[in-house]
C-alpha cells in the first residue's frame, strides 16, 4: 500500500473533501489512516482516537486499499450496522466499487429452518405462540435471503419464540440436519468465504477464536488481519469465551429439544422411556440447583464446595443422570441422525460439568471457578485469570497484523495497562490522537469543593448520597435540565429519581422504565429533559446538540471487587508483588470514567458542563492520574462559576 494513495483520499483537497458533505480535514485522521496502512503490511498497532477524529473511516479505507481479507470487529451489533449503512456505501462508490463486504452476526441472530419446522409440527405450539406470529415468520422465512432476525421489526428483543427457532452451536445438527441445504448458517459461511471485508462483533469473533483452538465449528473463514474497534472491551469478552460454562438452563434446553423430537420421531413405547429419563434428569437438576444459595450474583465456587456437605453426592447423581440419558439417545441414533446430535449435546454438557468441577481445575491457578445464581437458573464457570497467553497462541502469531483502536485505551496518556492485559508485544506501535473538539473554550469541569467549612463529603461517608442528590438538583436548575446523570449503582439512581421527582419542572427519564433506544429518542426530542442511568449508558450514547448539555457522574466508577474473576485477578497481581489497586482497579475505573465523560462532546458545535461529584480527585494521590486522563476542560469547584458558565452559554 502506498502512502500517496491514502494522502490523496484524506488531504484537504482529497477525495473525502470533494465527495463527503460537511467534511473537515483532520490531520490526526490522516495520521491514523497512514499508521493503519503501515501496520497492515505486518505488525501490531494500538491507536487511541478520541471522539471527533473519525477513526472508523480512518481504518476502513486503508483496510480496503490493502487488498487483504480483513475482519473488522466491533463492540456491538449497532456499530456493525452503522459501518454497513454509513461508511461502506461511500467506500464502494468512490474507493473500491468491487469491494465485497458482509456483516456477520452471532448464530443466534439467524433462523434455524429445522427448529422452526419442528415447532410448527409440534402439537403444543399453539399453546404458547399466537398463530399469527408463526404465520408471519413462515411467510418471512420463504422470502428472506439471510434469515437475520433484524429483518423482523415487530419481534421483541427478548422474544421466547425466537429462542425456540434460532440457530446456536449447541443445538446445531450440522451435516446430519435434514435442512442442511437450506441452512442460513451454511449460506452465511459461503458468503463469508467470498467476501474480502467481514464486519463482526467481539462476541462472535472470540466465540469463533475459541472454537478454532479445538479445530471445529468456526463460522469465520481464514483471514489475514483483524481490526478491533472499541478494543477496551476485549479482555472481558475474551474471558467469557476462553472459559468453560455449564448451566441448569442448558440442561432444560436440551431436555426440551429431546422431548420435541420424541413427540415427532418416536413411537409411544420409546417416548415413554425417553420421558422417564428426561423427567429423572430434570428432577436431579432441580435438586442440584437448590444446593446453591438463593441470593442472586456471582460467587467463588471453591468456597461454596468446601462448605456444602452434599456437594459430591448431588454432583455424582447429576452426572449419572446425564450419562443415562446419553446412553438412551445413543441407542436411538440408528433411527435418525437427530438423536446422534442430541447425544453429542448431552455428552458435551457432561464433559463441561466434569471439567469445571474436577479437582484438577481447582489446582489450576490459571483459572478461577465460580457460580452465578440468576432468577431461574444456576451457572457454573471456569474462567481464565489472564487471556494474554491465549491471545498470543490463537491470534497474534496466526495473523499478518492486529490493530486495536478506541476512544479510550490509555491511562494517564500511557498504553501500559492495555499492553499488559492483552499481552501485546513490546514492539507494538502506539498512537494517541486527542479529540479535535475545543474542550478549553466550550466545556467546564465541575468538582465539589472540599476546602470550605462545610466541605463536600467523600463517597464513603454517610452524608454523601444526600449531598450528591442536592448538588445534582442545584446543577440541573442551572442547566435547565438537558442532562445525562450517570450512577455507579442502581440503588443510587433510584434513590435520586425519587429525590428529584417533584423538585424539577423537567421530564425525568430513568433507565429501566423503557428500552434504551426509546429513552434516548425521548431525551433527544425533549430538549429540557433529564436522563438518569447506569451501566450501558456510560457508553454508546450519542446525543449531539442542546439536549445533552451536561453530564453529571456521581462518583469515580471503582468496581466493588466481589466478582470472582476480578477478585482472582487482584489476588494474582498481589501474589506477583504488584499493586492491584494502582495496576488494575484504578486503570479500569479511569477507562470507565473517560467513557462516561465522552458522552458530552459529540460534535464540534457542542458545549456543556462535565460534573464529577467525587472530591477524591483532589483528596487522594491517585486523583491526579484520573485528572491527567480527562479532556483539557477548565476546572471549577465553585457553583457560582458553574451558574455563570450556563448563563454565558445561553447568551
Amino acid at each position: 500500500m502506498n502512502d500517496k494513495d491514502i494522502r490523496e483520499i484524506f488531504e484537504p483537497e482529497g477525495l473525502l473533501a470533494q465527495e463527503l458533505p460537511a467534511y473537515e480535514f483532520r490531520p490526526d485522521q490522516m495520521e491514523m489512516a497512514l499508521a493503519v496502512g503501515h501496520t497492515l503490511e505486518g505488525g501490531i498497532l494500538a491507536a487511541e482516537a478520541e471522539t471527533g477524529i473519525g477513526k472508523t473511516i480512518a481504518y476502513l479505507i486503508p483496510a480496503v486499499l490493502s487488498g487483504q481479507k480483513i475482519i473488522i470487529s466491533t463492540a456491538t451489533i449497532n456499530l456493525q450496522e452503522q459501518i454497513l449503512s454509513r461508511e461502506i456505501p461511500f467506500i464502494k462508490k468512490y474507493v473500491d466499487p468491487d469491494l465485497s463486504v458482509l456483516c456477520v452476526k452471532g448464530r443466534q441472530n439467524y433462523l434455524c429452518i429445522y427448529r422452526f419446522h419442528q415447532l410448527l409440527a409440534s402439537s403444543q405450539q399453539h399453546m404458547f405462540y399466537e398463530k399469527k406470529y408463526l404465520d408471519d415468520i413462515a411467510r418471512w422465512a420463504k422470502e428472506t435471503h439471510s434469515g437475520d432476525r433484524a429483518e423482523i421489526s415487530w419481534l421483541q428483543d427478548n422474544s421466547s419464540l425466537w429462542h425456540e427457532i434460532s440457530s446456536s452451536t449447541s443445538q446445531c445438527l450440522g451435516s446430519q440436519c435434514p435442512e442442511e441445504s437450506m441452512c442460513f448458517i451454511n449460506r452465511l459461511r459461503k458468503k463469508a468465504a467470498a467476501s474480502r471485508l467481514l464486519v463482526v462483533n467481539h462476541h462472535l469473533f472470540f466465540s469463533d477464536l475459541a472454537l478454532r483452538r479445538f479445530g471445529f465449528g468456526e463460522v469465520l473463514p481464514r483471514y489475514e488481519s483483524v481490526i478491533f474497534d472499541e478494543a477496551h472491551h476485549l479482555e472481558s469478552i475474551g474471558t467469557r469465551y476462553f472459559g468453560i460454562t455449564f448451566s441448569h438452563y442448558q440442561l432444560l434446553d436440551l431436555v426440551s429439544d429431546i422431548e420435541k423430537s420424541a413427540q415427532l420421531e418416536l413411537k409411544e413405547k420409546d417416548r415413554v422411556k425417553v420421558s422417564q429419563l428426561t423427567g429423572s434428569l430434570l428432577n436431579q437438576a432441580d435438586h442440584f440447583a437448590k444446593l446453591f444459595p438463593g441470593q442472586k450474583g456471582k460467587f467463588p465456587l471453591d468456597d461454596f464446595i468446601s462448605k456444602e456437605p452434599r456437594w459430591h453426592e448431588e454432583l455424582s447423581v447429576l452426572s449419572h443422570e446425564i450419562l443415562r440419558l446419553c446412553d438412551r439417545l445413543d441407542s436411538l441414533a440408528v433411527l435418525n441422525d437427530v438423536w446422534s446430535a442430541l447425544e453429542r449435546r448431552g455428552q458435551e454438557l457432561h464433559d463441561k460439568l466434569q471439567s469445571i468441577t474436577s479437582p484438577a481445575h481447582n489446582e489450576n491457578d490459571s483459572y478461577v471457578r465460580w457460580f452465578e445464581r440468576r432468577e431461574k437458573t444456576v451457572t457454573l464457570s471456569a474462567s481464565p485469570i489472564e487471556i494474554s497467553s491465549v491471545l498470543e497462541e490463537t491470534l497474534y502469531s496466526k495473523v499478518n497484523s492486529s490493530i486495536f483502536t478506541s476512544a479510550t485505551l490509555t491511562v494517564g496518556g500511557c498504553f501500559a495497562y492495555l499492553k499488559d492485559r492483552l499481552g501485546l508485544p513490546l514492539d507494538t506501535e502506539t498512537l494517541k490522537l486527542p479529540s479535535p473538539f475545543d474542550y478549553k473554550n466550550r466545556t467546564l469541569l465541575y468538582i465539589p469543593n472540599n476546602r470550605q467549612n462545610n466541605s463536600f463529603p467523600e463517597p464513603s461517608q454517610p452524608a454523601f448520597l444526600e449531598s450528591a442528590q442536592q448538588r445534582i438538583l442545584d446543577i440541573l436548575k442551572h442547566s435547565k435540565g438537558r442532562a445525562l446523570v450517570l450512577f455507579t449503582s442502581i440503588k443510587a439512581m433510584k434513590s435520586t429519581y425519587e429525590f428529584l421527582t417533584g423538585h424539577l419542572p423537567f421530564t425525568i427519564l430513568v433507565q429501566g422504565e423503557a428500552p434504551k433506544n426509546v429513552l434516548l429518542e425521548t431525551f433527544q426530542d425533549q430538549t429540557d429533559s433529564v436522563l438518569l442511568a447506569v451501566a450501558s449508558f456510560w457508553e454508546g450514547v450519542d446525543v449531539p446538540g442542546e439536549s445533552l448539555s451536561c453530564v453529571i457522574i456521581d462518583k469515580l466508577p471503582f468496581e466493588v471487587p466481589s466478582d470472582p474473576v476480578i477478585m482472582a485477578r487482584i489476588n494474582k497481581i498481589r501474589q506477583e508483588g504488584g499493586n492491584p489497586f494502582m495496576d488494575f482497579q484504578t486503570p479500569r475505573a479511569i477507562l470507565s470514567l473517560r467513557q462516561g465523560i465522552g458522552r458530552l462532546m459529540r460534535a464540534s458545535t457542542d458545549k456543556g458542563l462535565l460534573a464529577i461529584l467525587d472530591i477524591r480527585l483532589f483528596t487522594k494521590r491517585y486523583g491526579r492520574l484520573f485528572l491527567d486522563s480527562l479532556p483539557p476542560s477548565p476546572i471549577t469547584r465553585n457553583l457560582e462559576e458553574l451558574a455563570a458558565f450556563f448563563h454565558k452559554k445561553s447568551d
